[in-house]
């Protein structure tokens, strides 16, 4: 018969700054109104939402993946924001 240890297991910190930085994220992806369009800013929040989801997947199943996931989306939007700028003329 196996022993389960006493105590409080150890919880990874990594899925909490995993989230923090989806929260900050949000903001510059809710922000983009002001150079995007409605629908860029609309494609990008559908985008970030999916995101969540999946770092709610996550939190348990690859706790230090998480903070990835902000990191990716900030230079989606990077990107998104600076082609649209020289492509679609989103810039004033």
């Amino acid at each position: 018969m196996a022993r389960r240890p006493r105590g409080p297991q150890a919880v990874s910190p990594w899925p909490f700054v995993g989230m923090a930085g989806m929260a900050c994220v949000f903001f510059l992806y809710a922000a983009s109104g002001l150079l995007a369009p409605w629908w860029a800013v609309v494609v990008l929040l559908l985008i970030w939402a999916a995101a969540l989801f999946v770092a709610t997947a996550w939190w348990s199943l690859h706790p230090t993946w998480v903070p990835w996931i902000p990191v990716a989306l900030a230079v989606l939007w990077f990107l998104a924001l600076n082609a649209g700028g020289a492509w679609l003329g989103w810039t004033a």
